[in-house]
């Protein structure tokens, strides 16, 4: 196959992490190959190579040889889901982003109902997968419950994360960072940032080669990157609030558990070796005084963080008038 497209940036960047899914590749391109042939506008198709072992990365590489649509990154070693997404929107060069899995559970054909729900207006299209073929027990219900969490602490309604399948204006995703498991959070990061999100309904299916790279476990990782999320979004600014809070809670919980350890030594003759209560007030005492110094040093880190590089603590979504910041005034 060579296939050629006209010379500039194109429009639209489908994104495919791979690891170890040698058997879906060459079905995966063809059927991209042939969803796009419907669509009028230039895009281009971009393998991360997660660092898989069983022979994708020559699979990869023969495609990318004969068509110039391709683009494969490979990397050093396994770094894993999130890492491989990333990688994908730091190489791509379109206007809209759409990243999907590399294991034929998503449906290519679905990339241009994507692109005509972000034509209504929304920023953030987000796949869900209403009929999901996967196994019901250690996929299906785990994932449920993480997307109902998810939502609830997030303030972000969806019915499903996890689903690679979505389309991003690129905007959108300007500065955003994505660590551990944070890939499903991106959403979250764009509504918080002001982009309108939204859902569809999508098709999956079933896998029919390789095997499944999740497991139980992720739970437990998405659940502690929902904290990082929800800290970083609420408390980024003003750490101080979180650790001196908790310290002064604990310095207080200290000095009522001093008094009430004074207090059963004057009425009740207790004495202080045979109550917990002054070892509590101790180590209650030095833990709040250590919580208030780490905030203090999360503000200094914040700062330099901010001041050192000219961060904003705000972003503008327009100016309406002849208005301009100190720094375009020369």
């Amino acid at each position: 196959m060579d296939s050629t497209q006209a010379a500039g940036v194109p429009k639209l960047t489908i994104t495919v992490p791979i690891f170890n899914e040698k058997d879906n590749i060459q079905p995966l391109h063809e059927k991209v190959c042939a969803a796009m042939a419907a669509l009028a506008q230039s895009w281009e198709l971009v393998f991360v190579d997660d660092g898989s072992r069983d022979g994708s990365g020559k699979v990869l590489d023969a495609i990318a040889a004969n068509d110039t649509r391709v683009s494969v990154v490979h990397f050093v070693r396994n770094y894993g889901q999130t890492a491989a997404m990333m990688a994908g929107m730091d190489y791509a060069r379109g206007e809209i982003i759409v990243p999907m899995d590399g294991d034929l559970q998503n449906d290519p054909t679905d990339i241009a109902r994507l692109l005509a729900k972000l034509d209504e207006g929304f920023d953030v299209v987000s796949g869900w997968r209403k009929d999901r073929q996967d196994h019901a027990i250690k996929r299906n219900l785990p994932s449920r419950l993480a997307n109902a969490l998810i939502s609830r602490v997030s303030g972000v309604r969806l019915h499903d994360y996890g689903c690679s399948l979505k389309a991003y204006r690129r905007e959108v995703l300007e500065g955003v960072k994505l660590y551990g498991e944070m890939h499903r959070f991106v959403p979250i990061y764009a509504a918080w940032n002001g982009a309108r999100v939204t859902e569809m309904p999508v098709t999956h299916h079933p896998r029919l080669h390789g095997e499944s790279k999740y497991g139980l476990e992720r739970i437990v990782k998405v659940v502690l990157d929902l904290i990082v999320v929800k800290f970083l979004f609420r408390y980024a600014s003003k750490p101080i609030y979180v650790f001196g809070g908790f310290g002064l809670l604990c310095i207080l919980a200290s000095l009522l558990a001093g008094v009430w350890a004074i207090a059963l030594k004057l009425f009740q003759g207790t004495s202080f070796s045979r109550t917990p209560l002054p070892l509590l007030c101790v180590f209650l005492g030095a833990v709040g005084v250590l919580s208030v110094l780490m905030g203090l040093l999360a503000e200094m880190l914040n700062r330099t963080y901010h001041e050192s590089q000219a961060k904003p603590v705000y972003k503008i979504a327009r100016i309406i008038g002849p208005a301009h910041s100190a720094g375009d005034i020369h």
